[in-house]
């Protein structure tokens, strides 16, 4: 779900001549098949209807398997669960029968992808995980610029299988985040000012849904058939109304970037860099991404140019980078080794973490900025950062269809994070630092909240106040009635969840 660069510097830039990412279990070949699973679902059409007993197929692993401590742990090691078992499927129909057989059994059920799920809600404890990460299929159809591919990608696997053909959809700037979750919850990088949100690119979808009162059957949503579910997967999708096993995009062509990276020493002069950031890079050219990201000891500035050259770069971002004298770094090349070259490998980083999301729609005056510096300087730890991109651009235009996404007309996302801890298989809320690290950015984000609005799903927060409308504003009610159309038993539920509507289920049973 978790489709951003927050855990300290983005890696120092590969050299340009690195090739794009050679990611085993990518074949480009046809899209994930469905028929054979759609044509064994078809019996579980009516309400009331029975299923056969189901069979868990896929790769199993349950408790007494060796590999189960990797297969249960997530990303954010805050959280531990102890599934009942964990099924990662191999093609679409065992997640039909997944699916099937918890309805069946009445087992509590999750799904995941990335698991970056930030408040654990992709694990459940004596539960059934559906986990789709091992659905890596991808079919390119370079004439009409479609991609369809498996919902198990991650995202460097996403980015360098499309750059490898010159293509891009917007992706967030970590590699390890799942495709679909970062998608199905908006999904926002460098490229958003020039391609618009993550699901904005997003133009159908196969999905297993429940089915009657015990089956589950695979549906296709596009902008001809089942366009409503395909406007609430495009900012509410994310374990909601079922489990999404391909995706299809409208790729953009994309030969090469220029990537730009400053760095300022110390955090001085965070006040005059921050102030022209907010003036800047909201309203530059639209293809110009960037994240300016302040740790207790330094400041940084990214920036990603499609299509463009450094010298344009470093005009378009004149204004920041003339202030003081930053270490100025560039590489033009190929998208994929861009992306891959400033990726940080997961053992390599804190085992737990906790974040909260903000969007901002006017420029943090100076005492908002003096929080930042204040807060900044007293770090718990050198993972800790605040960051912030810039929306505008392409972001203000919904695509055709519509999205669930909402929060269009922000200036820029911002996002307090801490990280600490070994990775292990000791619990996040064993670690001394714990309570530190959480009381710091929870008394951070408090502070902020005044110069902030709403906050971002896919960086969700168990206590946030009014969270139906904090994440999806006007939108929920109409999310509530898909929800009770696709998902009137509510199957799909978790901590935050969007509940049906109310209203009698003879509506909801034959559509």
């Amino acid at each position: 779900m978790h489709d951003f660069s927050r855990r300290g510097m983005l890696k120092a830039t590969a050299a340009a001549g690195v090739g794009a990412v050679v990611v085993p279990g990518i074949a480009a070949v046809g899209a994930p098949a469905a028929s054979a699973a759609s044509a064994a679902s078809a019996a579980g059409e009516g309400a009331g209807r029975k299923c056969p007993p189901a069979q868990l197929t896929g790769r199993i692993v349950r408790p007494d398997d060796p590999t189960y401590t990797d297969a249960r742990l997530g990303w954010d090691q805050l959280f531990s669960h102890y599934p009942l078992v964990i099924v990662f499927a191999q093609n679409t129909q065992d997640v039909v029968n997944a699916l099937t057989w918890a309805r069946q059994n009445d087992v509590a059920l999750r799904v995941r992808s990335g698991r970056h799920a930030l408040e654990g809600w992709s694990n459940v404890d004596n539960g059934l995980v559906i986990d789709i990460s091992e659905l890596k299929s991808v079919h390119i159809d370079t004439d009409s610029r479609i991609a369809t591919v498996g919902a198990g990608l991650n995202q460097l696997e996403a980015v360098t299988t499309l750059a490898k053909q010159d293509f891009a959809v917007t992706t967030g700037t970590e590699g390890s985040v799942g495709l679909s979750g970062a998608t199905l919850g908006g999904g926002f990088g460098f490229l958003t000012r020039w391609l618009g949100m993550a699901c904005d690119s997003l133009v159908g979808a196969e999905i297993v849904v429940a089915s009657g009162d015990e089956c589950a059957k695979v549906i296709k949503a596009d902008l001809r058939q089942k366009s409503d579910l395909l406007w609430a997967l495009r900012g509410a999708g994310n374990g909601n109304f079922g489990i999404v096993t391909s995706l299809t995009y409208k790729v953009a062509p994309l030969k090469s970037v220029t990537y730009l990276q400053a760095t300022w020493q110390g955090i001085g002069d965070l006040h005059a860099i921050f102030d022209a950031y907010q003036r800047t890079a909201p309203t530059t050219d639209d293809r110009l991404g960037t994240q300016l990201e302040i740790h207790r000891n330094q400041i940084f500035l990214f920036g990603v140019l499609p299509e463009g050259t450094p010298d344009e770069a470093k005009q378009l971002l004149a204004p920041i980078l003339s202030i003081d004298s930053p270490d100025v770094t560039t590489q033009v090349g190929n998208w994929g080794d861009v992306y891959a070259g400033f990726q940080i490998p997961t053992e390599l980083e804190p085992a737990n973490w906790k974040f909260f999301s903000q969007f901002t729609r006017k420029p943090f005056p100076s005492e908002a900025i003096d929080i930042v510096t204040s807060f900044m300087q007293d770090a718990p730890t050198d993972d800790s950062n605040f960051f912030v991109q810039a929306f505008g651009g392409n972001v203000r235009k919904s695509p055709r269809g519509g999205t669930a996404f909402p929060h269009r007309d922000a200036l820029f996302y911002s996002e307090p994070g801490v990280g600490w801890g070994k990775r292990g298989t000791q619990p996040g809320v064993c670690d001394p630092l714990t309570s530190q690290c959480q009381a710091w950015i929870a008394e951070f984000s408090q502070a902020l909240r005044p110069y902030v609005n709403g906050a971002y799903v896919n960086v969700p927060n168990i206590g946030q106040q009014d969270w139906e409308t904090a994440y999806w504003e006007s939108n929920f009610d109409r999310l509530r009635q898909i929800k009770a159309k696709y998902d009137p038993h509510n199957v799909f539920q978790y901590d935050q969840s969007i509940p049906p509507a109310s209203s009698s289920r003879s509506e909801h049973d034959h559509w």
